[in-house]
């Protein structure tokens, strides 16, 4: 599993490092950024609560932020019902660590062949969290030692995005549900604005990718039904043929 997680490493090593960098520059020590990696684990919502920590007291506020910020994990949940249905005791720590990064992943690659599938998706969960709660940590250290500006960091997360939805775009031929994402996200942010816009997108998305599964499964039954049928007559003239054949030859 670990060659298959190298992208997510490089990506997440960067990006988690700025968490650190960020957490070590608002006043917090290393513990801080290592324990919410592994417990929160959320890592837009984790650039969030720093500002959150140096708020007021606001647990309204802040579950409600949570549950926009980290909303779109439940439609993960919905299309990954299928793989990990069967996956045992890995199941508890695969549903807590299905991240956008470790969605992409699990969802674009093939298991290796002579792999067991289970296995397969835990060690890349558990990988994947990994690289995160490491450079974390390192990014926490290096921001106490080191005095730069860190003006614009948080961006790392939204280049992680955009070098996941390329790496995609370019692994498939069908874009299809790349440009029905990008489509719905922004006929939603012109609708219901910057700071709003995101659930309602992910309902949208959600609704139209089931509209189009449950179109293309229709289409490939009729389409093998006609193929059946075709198959049919070609056998039944085939045998015509076949008697004619006999008959003249008699």
């Amino acid at each position: 599993a670990f060659p298959y997680t190298v992208p997510i490493f490089a990506g997440f090593w960067f990006l988690a490092m700025a968490y650190g960098i960020q957490m070590s520059t608002s006043g917090f020590s290393f513990w801080y950024p290592m324990i919410m990696s592994a417990v929160i684990y959320g890592g837009s919502l984790e650039f969030v609560a720093v500002s959150m920590l140096l708020s007021p007291f606001a647990p309204v506020q802040t579950f409600l932020m949570t549950l926009m910020i980290q909303a779109r994990h439940l439609f993960y949940g919905i299309s990954m019902l299928d793989k990990y249905k069967d996956t045992g005791k890995y199941e508890p720590y695969l549903i807590f660590s299905l991240t956008d990064e470790t969605y992409s992943l699990v969802c674009s690659g093939e298991i290796p062949e002579g792999v067991d599938g289970n296995k397969y998706y835990f060690l890349v969960s558990l990988f994947d969290q990994f690289y995160w709660v490491l450079g974390s940590v390192i990014g926490s250290v290096l921001g106490s030692v080191l005095d730069f500006n860190t003006a614009g960091i948080d961006f790392s997360m939204t280049a992680l995005f955009l070098v996941v939805f390329v790496e995609q775009w370019k692994s498939t031929k069908d874009h299809a549900s790349a440009i029905t994402g990008v489509a719905a996200s922004v006929v939603c942010l012109l609708i219901f604005g910057a700071g709003n816009f995101v659930i309602p997108a992910m309902i949208c998305i959600t609704i139209i990718l089931f509209l189009m599964k449950k179109f293309r499964k229709g289409s490939d039954e009729v389409n093998g039904k006609n193929m059946s049928e075709n198959s049919e007559i070609t056998e039944v003239n085939v045998m015509h043929m076949s008697e004619e054949g006999e008959v003249e030859h008699v």
